[in-house]
């Protein structure tokens, strides 16, 4: 196989490993097997009766992962498939049901040093972005085809942009001379968009709408609730889904999910009995999300902003 240098770093492993509270029996789920890290410290942690089934959408994470799983056999598969998709991939596979499930929603440290990908503000490439090179829709398309008022609503609700209406119209003025082709064409009309003094604040002034475009692109906030909601119907009682975020975003969808699926009758307090039949089917493990450790603020600064959150099925 050609070499790929997808050095990705796992995020809160040992913090992971401890949540997902690993059996050597048990069947596991990797969502997002990227260079996989953590799923081949999920993998040398089973016995020869357990099983890791490893999800990516990434036609070169599928590569890289099955590569480096070969080691561990048939106790490890990986699947081209968004996490999104485990109920029918477990189905379809013979899998009735899993021990735990891990999601790490970050973007490989792979995608974003891979300049053609798109990703990075970093460097000039196609305006892409894409997480599965299937999917029609790039980052091209949203710039150059998208309304003002969507572009400056994707903006501000998915980067929290404040600059995102000046952002916007300078994007939609500079595509009526000519289209907007490469994230370096980007980046300067973001530049522009942004007042000096604001920029000041040591992030890359691209990188709220950078994140946008992404979020955009690869539906990656519309995919988590149902996600998770999968993998909690997939748990055996007592097993565990365990879900890394990087942004404010993605942490308020997987704790107001969380919640949902933790809380019991949703029926008025004045109601007699209850009508709704509704029961919690998670305990949350993590009232608070679990952090990166100092060290590891060390040896990784992309882990920064991670948060793990952890839950049971009841």
């Amino acid at each position: 196989m050609e070499e790929i240098k997808f050095s990705h770093r796992p995020v809160l492993l040992e913090e992971c490993l401890e949540a997902l509270s690993i059996r050597p029996d048990g069947v596991y789920v990797d969502g997002t097997a990227g260079g996989a890290g953590h799923s081949s410290a999920i993998a040398s942690r089973l016995g020869e009766s357990g099983r890791l089934l490893a999800l990516d959408q990434d036609e070169t994470a599928v590569r890289v992962a099955t590569e480096r799983l070969s080691v561990f056999g048939e106790r490890a598969r990986v699947m081209r498939s968004n996490f999104r998709e485990v109920e029918s991939v477990c189905r379809t596979l013979g899998i009735p049901a899993i021990d735990g499930m891990l999601m790490d929603l970050g973007v490989s440290s792979y995608q974003l040093d891979t300049a053609e990908r798109g990703f990075s503000y970093q460097a000039d490439a196609p305006l892409d972005m894409r997480m599965d090179v299937r999917n029609p829709l790039t980052a091209r398309t949203v710039v150059n085809e998208y309304s003002e008022e969507a572009l400056r609503r994707i903006l501000f609700d998915y980067g929290e942009e404040r600059f995102s209406s000046r952002i916007a119209a300078n994007i939609i003025h500079a595509r009526e001379r000519a289209p907007i082709e490469t994230t370096g064409e980007l980046v300067e009309i973001i530049k522009r968009s942004i007042p000096a003094a604001a920029r000041d604040g040591g992030h890359h002034p691209a990188k709220r709408s950078f994140q946008a475009l992404r979020i955009e692109v690869n539906a990656e906030l519309d995919v988590i609730a149902p996600a998770i909601r999968s993998a909690v119907s997939l748990l055996r009682p007592g097993g565990r889904v365990a879900i890394i975020t990087f942004h404010s975003l993605e942490d308020r969808i997987v704790k107001q999910t969380f919640a949902s699926l933790a809380s019991g009758c949703t029926c008025p307090k004045d109601f007699p009995v209850c009508v709704c039949g509704k029961r919690p089917s998670i305990r949350i493990l993590s009232k608070k999300p679990i952090l990166p450790s100092r060290e590891e603020l060390e040896i990784n600064p992309r882990s920064r902003s991670a948060k793990l959150r952890v839950a049971e099925k009841i």
